[in-house]
């Protein structure tokens, strides 16, 4: 463990449920919206005990994630994209709390619960068999191609995982409008992985004939 790795770590975690908070509970006009409240406890909770075993076990897989500096324009524009989704998302969420627009029911939320702690676990299952999984599209110095467990099935199974945690998250939050608007999420995660193929199969040795082995880039018999 460095002290500048932790102290990256802690800020990024602290703007992080900052920014999260205010986005909700802001245009909500109140404290006691208790989705609101839901969503942070499994979006963070989880999340900060996960960066305190990689602190501990494996800092250079953490370095790894708190890297999101893209060099391929396409990314840009995907994550520039993909932040003003979620910015609307949240937004509407509040905003639905508070006047009331197209709620779902609470059942909804609890089901979007179970389904965002299953995306989790799956995004931790992918973590634990890539340990050159990156926010950041790139290949480095001797990285291997991990084509064994998830990678066997599809070959984007860390998108797979954020598709089912982003996507249950206007679930959690009741929010009708909400969910419309990060249905724009498969697009850009079309969009992305597409941009990514083109890198790993021009700098990762062996993807051309691994991507001929794994047909299904992120749903098995979908797509």
């Amino acid at each position: 463990m460095t002290r500048k790795l932790f102290v990256q770590a802690m800020t990024k975690f602290l703007l992080g449920v900052a920014a999260v908070g205010l986005l909700i509970f802001l245009p909500a006009g109140t404290l006691r919206f208790s989705q609101g409240w839901l969503l942070m406890g499994v979006l963070f909770v989880p999340m900060f005990l996960a960066g305190l075993f990689l602190m501990a076990r494996d800092p250079d897989r953490l370095r790894r994630r708190l890297d999101a500096r893209e060099k391929e324009m396409t990314q840009r524009s995907v994550l520039l994209l993909s932040g003003l989704m979620f910015i609307a998302a949240f937004l509407l969420a509040g905003l639905s709390f508070r006047f009331g627009w197209l709620r779902f029911p609470y059942w909804v939320s609890v089901l979007g619960t179970v389904l965002f702690l299953l995306g989790y676990g799956l995004y931790a299952l992918v973590l634990k068999e890539n340990a050159y999984l990156a926010r950041t599209v790139k290949v480095e110095a001797g990285q291997k191609l991990v084509d064994t467990g998830l990678y066997g099935l599809v070959r984007h199974p860390m998108y797979a995982a954020t598709l089912l945690l982003f996507l249950s998250m206007p679930l959690i939050l009741g929010s009708l409008l909400s969910f419309l608007i990060m249905l724009a999420y498969p697009c850009l995660l079309v969009r992305r992985i597409r941009n990514e193929e083109e890198v790993l199969l021009r700098e990762l040795p062996g993807y051309e004939a691994y991507r001929r082995r794994v047909r299904w880039r992120l749903i098995p018999f979908l797509w």
